[in-house]
């Protein structure tokens, strides 16, 4: 199995929940007060002769126009007609707003042969959610558009591609476990975005549950760390991705 990290950016966000581009080298911190500092990655994974992408991104543009999201794909070796699924976790904006390309006033899929994976519930959910974090003129124009095919609960869509519904972070959020036989690969979402979130214990006010976040986390963790699993970051900042280690004395480590 080979997964390829697709960085999108590193972004600020504030109450207003716009991700404005921040550059760590040249940009002040202390200038945007109040906002969340994160890396946008969405992934890539060959999985056999299936192509799979993790969740989509910001769905923003380099300066020619094209989807940063396609540019990293063609980088990769592969076409954006290429991808077999989008297995998304959850809806927020900043992992769905890829799912279609806005130019010109217009709209189009950004993965026309693909077929989008999401949970039942967290679809049903978006819809009636009057958040800025979800944008429902993407979803309506998926279905309308695209080739959708909703999961429920906890099951497999593939015998080597596991769904696993966590809520926590949402109330219908899901991560996905990957698995060809030789290797693990395991999509935590929002639910363990970052590594370094496996080395505290903390309740983030962003979750819809937060103790249940927390401890979906260490879950995880030990499961990784037990089963080998490759643990890709979506927000990480120092790794991407990473191979969980537990200590005799319950402490975890990134490698």
């Amino acid at each position: 199995m080979q997964v390829f990290t697709l960085y999108e950016g590193s972004y600020s966000v504030a109450a207003d929940k716009k991700f404005v581009p921040f550059n760590p080298q040249t940009d002040n911190p202390k200038d945007r007060p109040g906002s969340l500092f994160i890396h946008v990655q969405p992934f890539l994974v060959k999985l056999d002769d299936q192509l799979l992408l993790l969740d989509t991104g910001l769905g923003y543009s380099n300066t020619n126009g094209e989807l940063i999201l396609h540019e990293n794909i063609r980088k990769a070796g592969f076409n954006p007609e290429d991808v077999d699924y989008v297995l998304m976790s959850h809806l927020h904006f900043d992992h769905s707003g890829g799912m279609v390309h806005k130019e010109n006033n217009g709209m189009e899929l950004s993965f026309p042969n693909a077929t989008y994976v999401i949970q039942r519930g967290e679809w049903e959910g978006a819809f009636a959610n009057s958040s800025s974090s979800y944008r429902t003129e993407i979803f309506d124009f998926l279905q309308r558009n695209a080739q959708l095919t909703f999961v429920d609960d906890t099951g497999f869509f593939t015998p080597q591609i596991k769904h696993e519904l966590t809520g926590a972070h949402t109330p219908w959020h899901q991560a996905w476990l990957l698995d060809d036989g030789k290797d693990k690969v395991f999509f935590g979402g929002d639910v363990l975005p970052e590594p370094e979130e496996l080395l505290r214990k903390f309740i983030a006010k962003y979750d819809y549950d937060g103790r249940k976040a927390m401890e979906l986390r260490e879950e995880f963790g030990k499961r990784a760390a037990a089963e080998n699993w490759n643990c890709l970051f979506y927000h990480g900042k120092t790794k991407a991705t990473g191979f969980i280690e537990l200590n005799p004395e319950g402490q975890f480590k990134i490698l």
